[in-house]
């Protein structure tokens, strides 16, 4: 189905209310779960896209594609949603738009979720996924991107870390929606945005490290190394909740000698790629970090 262009203020006043619902730390993660699964249908895919159950990582997975279904370059998208929310369903729409826009196929990832599996279970499901992708899928590593939004973003940067350190494999690139880099720290500049409210966050956030150590680079790579990452982009609305934590992730990523190319949004909020089939302004977004990753890929 063709995209259409709403009105942005209409676009986020729909959103407000629904997000409020949804995101409710009262709400138990199988109820939030459902809601945003429900939702999920009104994010329409761009036409000529192709959607395969497959599997990665002993995961579901799906690889989507817009147009040729052979490309000789992929990308490992993680979802977000705190760690203990989001699917498959709640992020087709913007991973078919990023197949599109990047001229790849694109893989999304059913990874574990808190809290009945704590970290580092979803790292683990998405190193292994990479690595599944780069020996038995046709790629190689410097032909698969990492992409990720908030929780997922975060992921992202950790799967990319543990793929260097630990394999000795680099990603093409790296491309990031609002990272969530740090879900340890509660320094924020006010409890709520148009999406994220801090008592949901941080409960998602505790759900998720478990009785783990909340400065171990693998929950919260911004306390990690950032030197010799691959390419990155990264996106973040400037009226965010997470803006402050991005800022210091990207200034921390330049001063470590990293290729990074980052774009803030005034008038958007967190991860407004998702509504990339209802607002122009969204759609744009993902055609910027569609062009980044077709440069990173190799010729």
């Amino acid at each position: 189905m063709r995209a259409v262009s709403l009105p942005l203020p209409l676009v986020e006043a729909s959103l407000k209310p629904f997000y409020r619902l949804a995101l409710n730390a009262r709400l138990p993660f199988r109820v939030q779960r459902a809601l945003l699964d429900m939702a999920a249908p009104t994010q329409w895919l761009p036409d000529g896209a192709v959607v395969r159950k497959t599997t990665l990582a002993g995961r579901p997975a799906e690889r989507i594609t817009v147009g040729a279904t052979e490309r000789p370059n992929a990308v490992l998208y993680l979802h977000g949603g705190a760690f203990t929310i989001g699917s498959l369903a709640t992020h087709r729409s913007l991973a078919a738009h990023l197949a599109r826009e990047s001229g790849s196929v694109v893989y999304t990832l059913d990874y574990r979720l808190a809290p009945e599996h704590p970290y580092p279970a979803g790292l683990e499901d998405a190193v292994t996924a990479f690595i599944e992708l780069a020996t038995d899928h046709g790629y190689t590593a410097e032909r698969v991107a990492v992409a990720g939004d908030s929780a997922g973003g975060g992921l992202a940067l950790a799967t990319t870390r543990r793929l260097i350190d630990t394999y000795e494999l680099s990603p093409a690139a790296m491309a990031l929606i609002s990272p969530w880099a740090d879900p340890g720290s509660r320094v924020v500049p006010f409890d709520r945005d148009l999406v994220v409210n801090t008592a949901w966050a941080f409960a998602s956030a505790a759900a998720y490290l478990g009785t783990g150590d909340p400065s171990d680079p693998g929950y919260a790579p911004l306390h990690g190394r950032l030197d010799g990452l691959p390419a990155t982009v990264v996106h973040v609305g400037t009226s965010e909740v997470l803006y402050p934590q991005i800022v210091d992730l990207v200034t921390k990523l330049e001063a470590s000698g990293n290729r990074l190319h980052f774009v803030e949004y005034p008038r958007l909020w967190h991860v407004a790629h998702l509504q990339a089939s209802l607002l122009r302004e969204a759609a744009d977004a993902v055609a910027d970090l569609g062009s980044f990753l077709r440069s990173a890929f190799p010729s």
